[in-house]
């Protein structure tokens, strides 16, 4: 069967006493994908990975590894590798001896082990480092070790459990895309949790944000980031101010909304089907949000307004503007244009904003819904 998935969880759970940690995730992963499950901590995300790799059993539902349920398969005969946040690499042993440990468990001969052996760390970029101390390698490079030692195995799915949270930040932003790479040239399937947006959008093909135990979508970078389902979504997946409003009416398919302060908003329903008078929650990307000095220019904008700047967060092209909305009293975080023409721009500034309607996703408010 060509289109079998290599990994596929069907309504998987996993209760602790009376707390249900995953409850009846159902999903899979094509041969050659790079899946990430994204989520804050303590949702779910490594209990889930410990049961794809046989350290816990599933409370209910069935687990398939290349369409063959692997339930009652012992971690160590499973077709995956897991590495870990802390690599775990043996210190004592040369980094051939750590990458063919899987090979001498499994009885493999000595010439055989040095040949896949020097091969892998080829393909990682570590040729002819087999006869070096783990103690004399960066970070980096211990983490392509740990990757090869998983991969001499050839497993069909390789498991990553926060494998750069351990790195320095400029390092992790280096290795997302190394990995990545090396997820390309091996195409084995990837399946990668993080609690790091980044991570996962830079990295991954799909992508599940997971939240108290369930997937709350499952989608592309892109879908997330432009059409996220839910609130948590919008909230949890890049940045995003967010207004409190009441509905008033649809038309023309966009929502007119009014906040508690009497501004106008218009904006897209997210697919929650809201009645008049209900509250919403009301998302709008900072980048999305359009800048001037003279509020004319945003005036055809739909959603418009003025602000004094509280503060300018710089951070070169990541550059930040935090603008005391004066009609609603509310914190708006903006994205400050690279084009020089802000540049000169300083606290207690008076400046207008505006941004389209079809760039503000809303949602029926419950609570804490974004989670953050």
């Amino acid at each position: 069967m060509p289109n079998t998935p290599d990994l596929e969880c069907r309504a998987i759970s996993k209760s602790f006493d009376d707390f249900k940690a995953v409850k009846d995730v159902s999903f899979s992963v094509p041969q050659g994908t790079f899946f990430s499950i994204l989520g804050p901590s303590g949702c779910g995300k490594t209990t889930l990975l410990r049961m794809i790799a046989g350290f816990q059993k599933p409370t209910g539902g069935d687990l398939l590894i290349k369409g063959n349920s692997v339930l009652e398969v012992p971690p160590n005969k499973r077709p995956v590798s897991m590495v870990f946040q802390h690599l775990a690499l043996f210190p004592m042993m040369n980094i051939g001896a750590n990458v063919g440990f899987g090979l001498r468990q499994r009885g493999v001969n000595k010439t055989d082990i040095k040949k896949q052996v020097e091969r892998v760390l080829e393909r990682v970029g570590l040729g002819g480092v087999a006869d070096r101390p783990v103690s004399s390698l960066s970070g980096g490079q211990k983490q392509r070790v740990a990757i090869a030692r998983c991969m001499v195995l050839e497993p069909d799915v390789l498991l990553l459990d926060e494998p750069l949270g351990a790195l320095d930040l400029k390092l992790r932003e280096h290795m997302k895309i190394e990995l990545k790479q090396l997820q390309s040239e091996f195409n084995t399937t990837f399946v990668y949790i993080t609690h790091d947006q980044s991570e996962a959008l830079v990295m991954s093909d799909q992508i599940a944000v997971m939240n108290h135990g369930v997937f709350e979508q499952v989608g592309t970078a892109k879908e997330l980031y432009y059409e996220p389902a839910t609130a948590f979504v919008a909230g949890f997946v890049g940045e995003a101010n967010r207004l409190r409003a009441t509905f008033k009416s649809a038309e023309g398919g966009l929502l007119q909304m009014v906040t508690p302060e009497g501004r106008a908003l218009g904006g897209v329903d997210a697919g929650q089907g809201l009645s008049p008078g209900e509250t919403v929650e009301v998302f709008v990307r900072p980048e999305a949000v359009r800048l001037s000095r003279n509020a004319a220019d945003v005036a055809q904008m739909g959603n418009t307004g003025q602000g004094r700047v509280e503060n300018i967060l710089f951070n070169g092209a990541n550059s930040q503007l935090i603008l005391r909305d004066q009609a609603t009293g509310a914190e708006m975080n903006m994205a400050l244009p690279q084009t020089g023409e802000f540049r000169d721009l300083e606290r207690g500034a008076e400046i207008a904003f505006g941004w389209d309607p079809q760039q503000t996703r809303v949602y029926r408010s419950k609570g804490n819904a974004h989670g953050k």
